[in-house]
C-alpha cells in the first residue's frame, strides 16, 4: 500500500568533508574509493530520509570522475531523490571540490546509485512515491525514470543470457 507522495527537498542531503592526507594515493590526488565511499553514504542517506527506514545500495548505476580532488579540498556531497519505483530509489550524487585557500569550486563527480528500502524483516518493501514541485525536477524525475527502464533492460537480457547458457550446459 503506497503511501503520500514526499517531495524532493525533504530528503535532499548535503555533507561536506575536508581531505586529509590518509586520503591521498600514491600520486597526491584522493582516491577514487574514498569519493566513492562518500557518495554512497551520502546517496544511502537521502534515501533513508525518503522512506524512513534502513536502505541497502542495490546498484551505482554510473559514476563519472571529471577532475582530481586534492588533499586540503573541502568535498561536499549533494544528494537528490531523481526517481522512485515501487520498492527502489535511484539517488543521484553530485561531488564538489573546494580549494579552501582560494575559494574556487569545482565540479569533480557525478553519480547515480538505488537504494531498496528495507522493512523489519530485512525484506524490500514499498516506498513512497516522489513528488516533483519545479520544472528541474519533473525533468529529473522523467530522466530518473528512462534510466530505471534502461536498467531493467540489461538486467532481463543479463538474465536471459544466463539462462541461455546453464540450458546449453545442461544438454
Amino acid at each position: 500500500m503506497a503511501s503520500q507522495p514526499k517531495s524532493i527537498r525533504d530528503s535532499q542531503t548535503v555533507i561536506s568533508q575536508l581531505m586529509q592526507l590518509t586520503d591521498a594515493n600514491p600520486v597526491g590526488n584522493v582516491q577514487g574509493g574514498i569519493i566513492m565511499r562518500l557518495v554512497d553514504e551520502t546517496g544511502g542517506i537521502a534515501a533513508a530520509r525518503h522512506v524512513g527506514r534502513p536502505v541497502v545500495t542495490v546498484a551505482i548505476d554510473s559514476m563519472a570522475f571529471y577532475s582530481p580532488i586534492y588533499v586540503g579540498n573541502l568535498v561536499t556531497l549533494k544528494a537528490s531523490l531523481n526517481y522512485v519505483g515501487r520498492t527502489s530509489m535511484e539517488v543521484g550524487v553530485r561531488v564538489e571540490a573546494e580549494d579552501v585557500l582560494t575559494g574556487e569550486i569545482t565540479h569533480t563527480n557525478s553519480a547515480y546509485l538505488v537504494y531498496v528500502a528495507l522493512d523489519e524483516n530485512l525484506q524490500p518493501m514499498e516506498v513512497p512515491p516522489l513528488l516533483a514541485e519545479t520544472p528541474e525536477e519533473e525533468r529529473r524525475v522523467a530522466e530518473g525514470k528512462l534510466r530505471q527502464e534502461e536498467r531493467l533492460r540489461k538486467r532481463w537480457a543479463e538474465e536471459a543470457r544466463r539462462a541461455s547458457e546453464q540450458a546449453t550446459q545442461v544438454t
